[in-house]
């Protein structure tokens, strides 16, 4: 098992920069994904972007060019980097870990941390 907690968003002006952070209870080191995903209202949460143990990078399109993801595993944190926030970034966000045990995929959640992008 492993809690996530999300910090790092809030308001900001299209053009600008928001840094995420995910903190994680125990080591990330072993966990096979760590990913972020985003749930507009009224929406399906999708996946932003994740990052696995061998650090393969993966980002949806809207955000590529835009939105780094990193992973810090001495500190037990991943982190988004979000730049040239557009307001159809506007969504609650959350922290994912995915991991392989016994042959099945289990997920974590945090609670999410809400971002609001103004025009």
């Amino acid at each position: 098992q492993v809690q996530l907690v999300e910090s790092g968003g809030g308001l900001m002006q299209a053009g600008g920069s928001l840094r995420l952070s995910c903190a994680a209870s125990r080591s990330i080191f072993g966990i096979n994904v760590m990913g972020w995903y985003r749930q507009a209202p009224g929406k399906q949460r999708d996946l932003v972007a994740s990052i696995t143990n061998g650090g393969r990078i993966n980002y949806a399109d809207s955000v590529k060019g835009r939105f780094t993801i990193s992973r810090d595993n001495a500190e037990n944190t991943v982190y988004l980097q979000m730049d040239n926030l557009k307001p159809e970034d506007t969504s609650v966000y959350y922290c994912n870990a995915r991991n392989m045990s016994l042959g099945t995929w289990l997920d974590y959640w945090g609670k999410g941390t809400l971002v609001t992008v103004s025009s």
